[in-house]
């Protein structure tokens, strides 16, 4: 009985879970629309997750649309079609990489930094002291970071795309001596504007989860400095399965035609 009882305790937990996270979704999502509004702090996490995340998704699209032209080339040698390179490095990046590696690396960076601070306000009392002051801790503290981050992630991630084509652009006239003319015109001529919105909206929903992540599992937080460590690593964790999870899912939608 001792093996059911644990099953049903793991089950209870997750249900329990599950209905917090679902309770603080639908919390932040409608103080979004209602007044007051915090401009200048939608502003400053902007800054925060946008501007300050720009050099490592930059430099992880760079390096990964030159490894991508590098693995097609060789793989694709045997077959004499390296014409595919530019074709594919420029689907790949847009359609998966970028929008999944720049959210991968935003959520290590960002998810974290939200769950820490906001934990560490909890622990230091400091958002029962907003309730106290009247301020809604959600609307405050959750909100401006959600809203900066679905912002601001499809601006990352539209830069990635470009960096990440680029990185493939050099790797192929440089080191395989490609014609850069060529590459330039294959690229044009098979990438759409529906494979780079598609990454785009991909972006938007990954951003939503990263900031969500850090803010409820922050929000939570307790037991002083171990909670607010407990904290960090959940948000990280859960954010990077759940963008892959939705990667997947969207990806069946936007591509089943």
């Amino acid at each position: 009985m001792n093996v059911f009882a644990i099953i049903g305790q793991v089950v209870l937990g997750t249900l329990a879970e599950i209905g917090a996270l679902t309770r603080f979704i639908w919390l932040s999502v409608s103080h979004i629309f209602r007044p007051p509004f915090f401009w200048r702090l939608v502003a400053q996490q902007m800054l925060r997750i946008g501007y300050f995340s720009l050099p490592v998704v930059a430099l992880t699209a760079f390096f990964t649309g030159g490894a991508l032209a590098l693995q097609i080339y060789y793989g694709g040698n045997s077959f004499n079609s390296e014409s595919i390179v530019a074709t594919i490095v420029a689907l790949g990046i847009t359609r998966e990489l970028g929008p999944v590696l720049g959210g991968l690396m935003v959520a290590g960076r960002v998810s974290a930094a939200i769950a820490a601070e906001l934990g560490t306000m909890r622990v230091t009392e400091q958002i029962d002291a907003l309730t106290t002051l009247s301020t809604n801790p959600h609307k405050y503290l959750v909100v401006p970071r959600v809203v900066a981050a679905v912002v601001t992630l499809p601006l990352l991630v539209f830069i990635a795309d470009i960096i990440g084509i680029m990185g493939g652009f050099v790797v192929s006239t440089g080191s395989l001596d490609f014609n850069a003319g060529v590459y330039v015109k294959n690229t044009a001529d098979f990438l759409k504007l529906d494979d780079v919105t598609s990454g785009l909206i991909k972006a938007a929903v990954f951003g939503f989860i990263i900031a969500t992540m850090g803010c409820f599992h922050g929000f939570n937080s307790k037991g002083g400095a171990q909670g607010v460590g407990r904290a960090t690593t959940n948000a990280v964790v859960t954010a990077s399965i759940l963008i892959l999870a939705a990667n997947y899912v969207m990806t069946s939608l936007l591509f089943a035609n």
